[in-house]
């Protein structure tokens, strides 16, 4: 979207100042669909660069991601640019990957259909 879908701005603004993650959302980016719950920036960073921090290779990476609060907690004037799941799946067929949930950062500029919920799968 070149003009990001102000209601999906609005709901980001307000995951991020609630500090909630509560706020389930299934988006289409990519042609990919995704569906979680949105979580703060700060929460998610935080989230990855522990599972990075867990890593016997990947451990240098983790400080990249480790939370600075000023920067992600959208001010006067900034408002939010990606949307942060957590808890989240890439939908295929009847299959959701990873089946445990991970972690994904998407753009909201390129999200192209969204709808409030998560979706779940069945191997119906």
């Amino acid at each position: 979207m070149p003009n990001p879908d102000e209601l999906l701005v609005d709901i980001a603004t307000m995951v991020e100042s609630e500090q909630s993650n509560q706020m389930s959302l299934t988006v289409v980016v990519g042609g990919a669909v995704v569906t979680g719950r949105l979580a703060p920036e700060a929460v998610w960073r935080q989230r990855v660069s522990e599972v990075l921090t867990d890593s016997d290779h990947l451990g240098p990476f983790s400080r990249i991601f480790a939370p600075d609060p000023a920067q992600t907690r959208p001010g006067p004037g900034r408002t939010p640019t990606h949307l942060h799941f957590h808890i989240a799946r890439i939908l295929q067929g009847s299959i959701g990957i990873p089946e445990t949930g991970g972690m994904y950062r998407v753009a909201i500029h390129d999200v192209t259909a969204w709808t409030v919920g998560d979706f779940s799968y069945s191997d119906r």
